[in-house]
C-alpha cells in the first residue's frame, strides 16, 4: 500500500504537477464528481483500511485461503498505484476507466475470499470496494465526456 501510495502522490493533480492540474482541470466532468478535497482525504483513509485487513490477513495461519485473499490483496494494492499513472500521467481515460472497474472487482473478490478467513479484514475492504465501483462510473463518465485516448 505504501508503494501505490508514493506512486499515487506523484501523479497528484495539485500545484507540484502543474502539467497534470491542468489537464485534469480542462477535462470535462461529470456533476456528481466530488470535490478535489474529498479525493485528497477519502484515500489515505481507504488505503488505511486495506493495510489493516492486509495486516490481518497476513497474521492468520497459512492456507489456501488465505494466501488468495493475500494475493488479491497485494494484486489490487500495485492496481491503484497503476490506475494514476494510466489517468494522471498518461491521461488514457478508457484504459483507466477498465482499469478500475477490474480493481472494483478485484476488491470484491477480495472481500469475499477475506470472509472466509478473517471477517474484519473483509470488512476493512468493503469501502474500497464502493469507492471504486463508484470511480468506475466516474472515470467511463469522464471518457465519454471528453473522447477518445
Amino acid at each position: 500500500m505504501g508503494l501505490s501510495a508514493l506512486i499515487g502522490r506523484r501523479n497528484a493533480p495539485d500545484p507540484s504537477h502543474p502539467r497534470i492540474r491542468r489537464w485534469y482541470r480542462r477535462l470535462d466532468k461529470p456533476d456528481f464528481t466530488p470535490p478535489d478535497a474529498v479525493f485528497g482525504a477519502v484515500w489515505p483513509v481507504l488505503e488505511t483500511l486495506a493495510a489493516v485487513g492486509g495486516y490481518r490477513l497476513l497474521r492468520r495461519p497459512a492456507s489456501p485461503r488465505r494466501n488468495a485473499a493475500v494475493a488479491l490483496w497485494l494484486g489490487n494494492s500495485a492496481m491503484i498505484g497503476g490506475w494514476t499513472e494510466l489517468f494522471f500521467r498518461e491521461q488514457r481515460t478508457g484504459a483507466s476507466t477498465a482499469a478500475a472497474g477490474a480493481m472494483a472487482l478485484g476488491t470484491t473478490a477480495l472481500a469475499a475470499t477475506a470472509w472466509k478467513v478473517d471477517r474484519p479484514a473483509a470488512v476493512s475492504v468493503l469501502p474500497l470496494a464502493a469507492w471504486l465501483g463508484f470511480a468506475t462510473v466516474l472515470a467511463g463518465e469522464v471518457w465519454r465526456r471528453n473522447g477518445a485516448e
